[in-house]
């Protein structure tokens, strides 16, 4: 058996999809559709977020955080996807892979705490309109930004750092790009504590934050039933759907993913990988496109845009 460790080993190899090898220049059509689609959606809106003065405001402040967010999320590892399935770029040093994987699940903790940033928003709008920029400023949204950045950082960084300690009897990785599970398997020394740290993560970040916005919505629920107008009632929980929305996008497919990762032993290897790759995209994608028909003033920039 061949052993290597992170300083010995040059490269991982990456697999693509397994069991779907022949199918990668197929797989690649809706992979660069997807690229092209979370480039454009996302550009657009942080574009018009940024050169127009109205929309500086702090919904859309954090709104144009979780546009980087996606955007960082995609570029850290589809264009590594494509040259896979289009060239047969398969290999991919051990430290760009921990890098990858840094970014990759880095973006993922930020994106969700800035769901529950956009949820405290959402709650300072409905409980309580009249202190709304007040309450939140403009250094406030920054502020929430560098915790939500400083969160990502302090949780994902050990997890390369405790892959630095593997030694390694495998280095075909069977994903499309590096997943933190993906890797731990490939090593052949005690990876439980890196088992324990990244099933601790996944509880923390999603736990909590769902947590902290199921509190926020049960605020704004209870201040909505209050409401003797029911255009008031209307208007709302209107203001929260586009973020509902996106909730929905974003912890659904990961949940999902995540479980199936580990309980999942019955289900095709490409169907893992497959849903690994949808969480990812599948936010990013999407959350452009119901902020920009869900948001009247987007919608109205957009037009503005395209009638010049």
């Amino acid at each position: 058996m061949l052993i290597f460790n992170h300083s010995s080993s040059m490269t991982f190899t990456l697999m693509g999809v397994p069991g779907l090898e022949s199918q990668h220049l197929w797989l690649s059509v809706p992979f660069a559709s997807m690229l092209l689609a979370v480039l454009i959606g996302n550009g657009v809106i942080l574009f018009l977020v940024v050169t127009e003065p109205t929309l500086h405001t702090p919904m859309y402040l954090l709104l144009a955080l979780l546009m980087v967010t996606d955007l960082a999320s995609t570029l850290a590892f589809v264009p590594k996807v494509l040259g896979l399935f289009w060239f047969g770029d398969r290999d991919i040093a051990v430290h760009a892979c921990f890098t990858q994987m840094f970014f990759i699940h880095g973006a993922s903790v930020m994106r969700s705490a800035l769901l529950v940033a956009m949820a405290f928003d959402r709650f300072v709008a409905v409980c309580e309109p009249l202190r709304y920029n007040t309450i939140l400023s403009r250094s406030l949204v920054g502020r929430l930004g560098l915790v939500a950045l400083a969160k990502s950082v302090i949780l994902i960084l050990p997890m390369p750092l405790l892959l630095q300690r593997l030694t390694f009897c495998r280095m075909i990785i069977p994903h499309t790009y590096c997943d933190h599970m993906a890797v731990v398997k490939m090593a052949c020394s005690n990876t439980r504590p890196n088992r324990i740290y990244g099933l601790f993560v996944v509880l923390l970040v999603v736990g909590l934050d769902l947590l902290l916005i199921g509190c926020s919505y049960a605020l704004i629920l209870q201040a909505v039933v209050r409401l003797s107008s029911r255009d008031a009632t209307f208007k709302a929980l209107n203001t929260c759907s586009a973020h509902l929305f996106v909730i929905l996008i974003t912890y659904v497919p990961a949940l999902f993913s995540s479980v199936t990762h580990r309980i999942g032993r019955n289900i095709p290897p490409h169907a893992h990988i497959i849903l690994a790759n949808l969480y990812l995209l599948v936010p990013s994608m999407f959350n452009p496109i119901i902020y920009g028909i869900k948001m009247k003033e987007i919608r109205d920039k957009v037009a503005k845009c395209l009638c010049r």
